[in-house]
């Protein structure tokens, strides 16, 4: 009789880990295709290995966390709790920036504190009733599935088993070998939506584990590199005259979700939440910027905008942040360069100051101080639970500079306008907004207040550029669009039109005169260039490269290319042996050897 009950319990264990496995492949993979089980199916009956075998894979997981513990049932409970944990950050993540979720984007847990404010409004409360109920019926069905125990040999057997299946799993997918593609798995990298539907979450997710950020081009070497120096540093330099004041003081203002709410289709304002950015654009160098992201990952734009190197060349999805420069030493920046000429670096972000590994990073890239939200008063907020205000950042940049005796170059990166949106986390709204659905008109409005307070704050700025005695550049931009409803962007028809959802509002104020040149539409890449020629800074030869790519290419993304005279369908023979050039040494400076370190900087 023991031994029959026995023998049951542990075909009940081996049932409750061959259903919960493949249940949670289906549940993932759901998440990566709208939650929609037609999807899923359908996807299941064109690639039947990828599901059947990855589902495997999750039931050795879970008999590796049932090993674990005595009662083998509370492991694997847990396993599914961390998967629906997954496939919910997979979908949401999906539904704001149109990424799935990445390995390194794991990373972030030890910021769990700010993402949950960062990310509050973004989980319906069905959908955190429905995890509230899960987790109770989970813990319900733990408390009544009847107690398995296995002796310590078995055990490890059956642990060392489960490893054993693991890791080869993850090597298989990992080398993409000659079995993976039986499997019907193809890494497709460069598109990483794809890669997840197509694939499947697990496969993907388990793919990017080891991804380098790009391949090596054809032909990388030492003496390719010395070519490419050799061409770019006989350029001629085109930069202007320097101020009467000698070097001027370089501020860069990246500001979080700013675009020009203005540009929307059907929408009518009560008044013009941009009156100063509209009334000087005229007056000033200005244009827009076309953004790598949309909704989110500030960190790539602001690599582009210090490195000038192109997030065009890199995998899909890719966060060199958290990739590979918390990796490094050192990297070529407009800092390092900028420092080399006697100028003090510094950066200021209100805000946690190891989000995305700045504290890691900022050193990397050169900087000699970093202001984060811990150094700022409670005074800086508009209301107790908002951000610091853009206002409030300016202030503290503009100290910094103010007090230096030397020429400063200060990178500030704002955070009033991060969502969510939450009427009155910034004051009450000032302005009204008409041809918006109802659902709609509180985010809408909120977001144009929003705004309204960095328009006010750029304001601020021009005015305190004057009290500054010696030459100072400011170049302000919005680092990508927000994570607004989506209805919001449809209404507008902006759904089909992937350029306007990647520019943002671009401008460059100076307390000495820099013309009025509009600058078009270019990416941050480019930023560096630009302010060298308008403050009169000689271009390192690095800096000669991109600005002849930015003469042929200035809008360079993967949601749009934009050359001198629109949109680019085709790219030229000297274009692409422009590109060609670029990304030889972009690979070369985050991948290969560094040769560029000393020949082009």
């Amino acid at each position: 009789m023991r031994y029959k009950l026995l023998h049951k319990r542990y075909w009940m264990l081996t049932v409750f880990l061959l259903l919960s496995g493949f249940l949670l492949n289906f549940y993932l993979q759901a998440t990566s295709l709208g939650l929609e089980p037609v999807k899923v199916l359908n996807w299941i009956s064109e690639y039947p290995l990828l599901y059947i075998t990855g589902s495997l894979f999750f039931c050795f997981l879970l008999l590796a966390a049932a090993v674990l513990l005595p009662n083998m049932y509370i492991g694997p409970g847990l396993i599914l709790l961390l998967g629906a944990a997954l496939g919910a950050a997979d979908y949401n993540k999906l539904g704001t920036t149109g990424e799935p979720l990445f390995p390194w984007d794991l990373l972030l847990l030890k910021n769990a504190g700010e993402m949950a404010k960062i990310t509050k409004g973004m989980i319906s409360p069905l959908m955190l009733a429905s995890a509230i109920l899960i987790v109770a019926a989970l813990i319900w069905l733990l408390h009544r599935m009847p107690k398995v125990k296995l002796r310590l040999p078995l055990r490890l057997l059956l642990g060392a088993v489960a490893v054993i299946m693991l890791a080869g799993f993850i090597t298989m997918v990992s080398r993409q070998g000659s079995l993976a593609s039986a499997l019907k798995y193809q890494s497709i990298f460069w598109n990483q939506k794809v890669n997840y539907t197509q694939n499947g979450f697990l496969y993907a997710f388990t793919g990017n584990l080891r991804q380098s950020l790009m391949e090596q081009p054809e032909g990388y070497s030492r003496q390719a590199i010395r070519t490419i120096a050799a061409k770019y540093s006989q350029l001629p330099d085109t930069a202007a005259a320097l101020p009467a004041g000698g070097q001027p003081n370089i501020l860069f203002m990246m500001d979080e979700a700013f675009f020009d709410p203005t540009r929307l289709d059907g929408l009518t304002f009560s008044r013009d939440p941009l009156s100063f950015i509209h009334s000087q654009e005229s007056r000033s160098p200005s244009g827009y910027l076309l953004s790598p992201e949309f909704g989110g990952n500030t960190a790539n734009v602001e690599f582009e905008a210090l490195t000038g190197l192109s997030m065009y060349f890199l995998k899909d999805g890719a966060i060199p942040y958290q990739q590979r420069l918390v990796k490094m030493n050192a990297l070529p920046s407009i800092v390092s360069i900028l420092k080399e000429r006697g100028y003090k670096a510094s950066a200021v972000h209100p805000f946690d100051e190891t989000f995305y590994n700045r504290n890691r990073v900022y050193p990397v890239l050169g900087f000699d101080s970093f202001t984060s939200e811990k150094d700022f008063g409670p005074a800086g907020r508009i209301t107790p639970d908002g951000y610091i205000s853009d206002k409030s950042a300016v202030q503290e940049a503009v100290r910094q500079i103010q007090s230096s005796a030397e020429p400063v170059f200060l990178h500030l990166v704002t955070m009033q306008n991060h969502f969510p949106f939450t009427k009155g986390l910034n004051g009450p709204n000032t302005i009204t907004v008409s041809g918006v659905q109802a659902e709609y008109q509180d985010e809408i409005e909120t977001y144009i207040q929003n705004t309204r307070l960095t328009d006010e704050a750029v304001a601020f700025l021009q005015q305190e550029l004057l009290t500054i005695g010696k030459p100072t550049v400011a170049v302000f931009w919005g680092d990508h669009l927000p994570a607004l409803s989506a209805g919001i962007y449809t209404e507008s028809g902006w759904d089909n039109q992937p350029r306007l959802k990647h520019e943002t509002k671009l401008m460059i104020l100076a307390n000495f005169d820099i013309g009025a040149e509009p600058l078009g539409t270019i990416s941050p890449a480019f930023l560096g260039p630009a302010v060298f020629r308008l403050s009169g800074l000689s271009l390192p030869p690095y800096y000669k490269l991109l600005e002849q790519v930015q003469a042929e290419i200035p809008g360079l993304s993967k949601s749009a290319l934009i050359g001198a005279d629109g949109p680019l369908n085709v790219l030229s023979s000297g274009q692409q042996q422009l590109l060609n050039d670029y990304r030889m040494v972009e690979y070369d400076l985050l991948e290969g050897e560094s040769y560029s370190s000393d020949l082009l900087f």
